[in-house]
């Protein structure tokens, strides 16, 4: 892995200090309320950290896919109102990201305040990386914290400008998915098991030729086992194929330390009430696709995380939010979450379903970043980090 990260205790002195914390905010909203508050939650230690040595804190982060457009639906109003229910303070929000109104309001910030800075995607320039929006963003601040792991893979304005102006620190939790996930790659206890799912193997091709060189085995579930099926010479009726990628399955395979199906639950449609039955991995007939891994395959893989001493699991094995086609990702969660080893999930929909399941204590790790955890673990560093290391010398 590369050198460390910059510390919060390497931060000048705090007192009265204006602190830019760029946060991981992106929380799901139901009826204009946050219904998920993992990534909400996972902040306050940081934030905490800062308010008791007497810094003035502004949260600058994303929600949802303005694309550089003032869109109220994607206002951060129920975030803020969210954190501070939880901080048991107002978070009062300032209307937008840079600008007069909001460098006075910051200015106007005491020691222990906390402000919310309004969506950095209704600007343009944060996701295309316009110097110009950056030190517009970090004008009024003094320091500035990068919290938000599960967007440190992107190289945008927010995350990698402000260290090269600010002193700059890691926050507590950035630094943690960093540690768990960087041990993964430098000296996981074996045997190593990776269980990988979701929708597409060109999007996780990179990440387990990466794992290969650590894992003892990896086992795969999801949509994406299909296309490793075709490449078995298997008929997956109308199940998701990535056609151009059967020959890269097919060299996987051959490592002999990748497993998939041997049995799935198909149906014609996903539905609460579709018909569905459990067929052998090689039965699959035509009109029908493949939604969830069988109960054998469930089992076999269960056996396998049983007796891990580290587990990495990314991805669902099926549809898990439709009750027929959820079995697969319950099994995988509940062995997981049973395992002795060290547990460690990758973000996104695996992290959704063990929170669902109500089994998110259980495991040791869980990462708050999806497509940030699985570059990390690909490429061994991320374009956030990176910026943070260089600083000012950038």
């Amino acid at each position: 892995m590369p050198a460390p990260l910059p510390r919060l205790e390497d931060l000048p002195d705090l007192r009265g200090a204006r602190v830019l914390v760029r946060a991981e905010l992106n929380a799901p909203l139901e009826q204009g309320r946050v219904s998920d508050d993992l990534r909400i939650t996972t902040t306050i230690p940081t934030i905490e950290w800062l308010r008791e040595r007497g810094a003035a804190v502004a949260l600058a982060a994303h929600l949802g896919r303005p694309k550089g457009e003032v869109r109220g639906e994607f206002s951060l109003a129920p975030v803020a109102e969210r954190l501070g229910a939880l901080l048991g303070t107002e978070v009062p929000l300032a209307p937008s990201a840079t600008g007069a109104a909001t460098a006075a309001l910051v200015a106007s910030l005491g020691e222990g305040e906390v402000l919310m800075l309004e969506n950095l995607r209704f600007d343009p320039g944060e996701e295309g990386n316009d110097p110009a929006f950056a030190a517009n963003l970090v004008a009024p601040f003094d320091l500035y914290v990068n919290e938000a792991f599960g967007a440190s893979h992107r190289a945008h304005a927010s995350i990698v400008g402000p260290p090269r102006v600010l002193p700059s620190a890691a926050g507590l939790l950035l630094r943690r998915e960093v540690e768990v996930l960087g041990g993964l790659l430098d000296a996981p206890e074996r045997p190593f098991v990776a269980v990988l799912g979701g929708s597409k193997v060109s999007d996780k091709l990179g990440v387990i030729d990466a794992l290969l060189e650590r894992c003892d085995t990896i086992l795969v579930g999801g949509a994406m086992a299909f296309t490793f099926l075709a490449a078995q010479g298997h008929p997956v009726g109308d199940s998701l194929l990535e056609a151009d990628r059967v020959e890269d399955c097919r060299r996987l395979l051959a490592t002999g330390r990748v497993e998939v199906p041997v049995d799935v639950v198909i149906a014609q449609e996903i539905a609460e009430d579709a018909d569905h039955e459990v067929v052998g991995a090689g039965a699959i007939p035509d009109g029908w696709k493949g939604l969830d891994v069988g109960p054998e395959t469930a089992a076999i893989f269960a056996d396998r995380i049983a007796t891990a001493r580290t587990v990495l699991w990314n991805g669902p094995m099926g549809v898990f939010e439709v009750a027929p086609f959820a079995g697969g990702t319950l099994t995988v969660a509940e062995a997981v979450a049973e395992c002795p080893g060290f547990t460690v999930i990758g973000g996104g929909d695996s992290a959704a379903a063990v929170r669902r399941m109500g089994l998110a204590s259980s495991i040791d790790h869980v990462s708050t970043g999806g497509g940030a955890s699985l570059e990390l673990l690909e490429l061994g560093d991320l374009p956030g980090l990176a910026a943070l290391r260089l600083g000012r010398d950038a």
